[in-house]
């Protein structure tokens, strides 16, 4: 079975006959122990750390259909090596685009991508509050908005009915996490240690939802609630809303509610909380656990 391997070292990776080498190297360029992956066992590749390969190493990989994908040092996804399309079919993205094209029906699309994460942030919600969590006050807040999804007639009022359901729901995570305050979301960049691990868990959702498209007939950069872009794959951002609060928030509230990851875990530099490479590691772990598990 294939799976997806995290490199978080900076290093050196290459081609040996069938199998991919990485040497990782650290900040005295002294190299490590070499690690050997036969080709067949991946499917994605994370880089935190530099990469030095050259275009052989990705012809290589694109013909084995393994996509790359970048973040720099702030856990910012930076970009994807995806190989040439293989499941290309005219006819389907004729009609994708027939759907993007026409307001009606991407209207419809984009509905139930939000209340599909507005389904999941109540399921969220609703378990806490099962648990004792005075988090009544939120749930109805987003029940009132949800009822507003139906009678949406552009993109840009659906799209402000959303943000209000994700701010009643993230306003409920100080009442779910313990020893960690919260507060607002801040993104760019994050100011402390919910608002990092978010930033990053929605990335690795991100990447995920791009790589289970890739193995599709649908085109990555044709989307229905977020407005197609340059440079950006934005049907994975829709897809990725649904499956955020499932797949990373559920993570965030354990590791850091179980205590896998402490105060120590996080450094602060200038106006940004950085996630530690070791606590990175526990994340990503906990997230692989999450996928064979729900997935």
């Amino acid at each position: 079975m294939k799976k997806t391997y995290y490199l978080f070292n900076p290093g050196r990776m290459s081609r040996k006959d069938n199998t991919l080498s990485f040497t990782p190297v650290d900040e005295n360029n002294r190299e490590g122990q070499t690690r050997y992956i036969p080709i067949e066992t991946v499917d994605n590749i994370y880089c935190f750390g530099s990469l030095d390969a050259n275009s052989a190493l990705y012809n290589f990989l694109g013909k084995n259909h393994v996509s790359v994908h970048f973040f720099d040092y702030y856990e910012h996804y930076t970009g994807s090596f995806m190989s040439k399309d293989y499941l290309l079919a005219g006819k389907m993205q004729i009609e994708q685009t027939r759907y993007y094209s026409s307001d009606k029906k991407r209207l419809v699309i984009a509905r139930k991508f939000v209340e599909g994460a507005a389904f999941n942030m109540l399921k969220n919600l609703t378990y806490y509050t099962n648990r004792g969590k005075s988090l009544s006050e939120h749930i109805d807040r987003i029940v009132n908005y949800q009822s507003l999804i139906a009678d949406t007639t552009r993109i840009d009022e659906l799209m402000g009915i959303e943000g209000n359901i994700r701010q009643a729901y993230y306003a409920g995570f100080d009442l779910i996490i313990n020893d960690f305050d919260m507060g607002s979301r801040t993104k760019q960049p994050p100011n402390n240690e919910i608002n990092a691990l978010i930033s990053f868990g929605n990335m690795l959702c991100y990447t995920a939802c791009l790589s289970q498209i890739y193995h599709t007939q649908l085109n990555p950069t044709i989307s229905f609630l977020h407005e197609p872009g340059y440079r950006r794959y934005s049907l994975a951002l829709d897809i990725a809303e649904i499956f955020k609060p499932m797949l990373i928030d559920r993570v965030i509230f354990t590791v850091l509610n179980k205590r896998q990851l402490k105060a120590s875990d996080f450094r602060k530099e200038l106006n940004a909380c950085v996630i530690k490479e070791s606590a990175r590691k526990t994340f990503v772990q906990a997230f692989e656990e999450k996928l064979k598990r729900d997935l």
